[in-house]
């Protein structure tokens, strides 16, 4: 992987974790993250369930409103290891975050696993999908 390709990557994955930081700024976070996915990017979430399935904005604008009408305060979320892989315009990053909030006044924490994936346009690198699975029991982060 080329440096600047990289530094392009790690840029766009600071966008994706900064976008869900609740208080001032949240909603050109949020801005900054639409810009950087493809439009037709695609975002899943499992949890334990049945995955859910999202569009750009279908992920974004319920998100952008729980993080601005006070329900969730306090709230970031942040990586704690990955790895990227870059072949020709295509990339993959693997990571740990965590995350913690007050939501309905009452705190949380929580980690799990994001995986990333980008391609090459004519305008940079872009997120063209994101998926994610969060600790449940059963299911745990390895410690170290």
């Amino acid at each position: 992987m080329q440096a600047d390709d990289h530094d392009a990557i790690a840029a766009l994955i600071r966008t994706f974790f900064a976008a869900f930081t609740s208080g001032p700024g949240c909603s050109g976070r949020i801005d900054a993250l639409r810009r950087v996915l493809l439009a037709e990017a695609v975002i899943v979430r499992t949890c334990g369930s049945e995955p859910a399935v999202y569009d750009v904005e279908g992920f974004l604008a319920p998100r952008q409103a729980l993080l601005t009408d006070g329900t969730l305060t306090e709230f970031s979320e942040w990586e704690l290891d990955g790895h990227t892989e870059v072949f020709g315009d295509i990339a993959h990053h693997f990571g740990s975050y965590a995350k913690a909030g007050v939501q309905g006044g009452v705190p949380f924490t929580g980690r799990g696993m994001k995986t990333l994936q980008f391609v090459r346009t004519g305008a940079g690198w872009r997120i063209s999908a994101a998926a994610w699975d969060d600790e449940r029991p059963g299911l745990e982060l390895a410690s170290g």
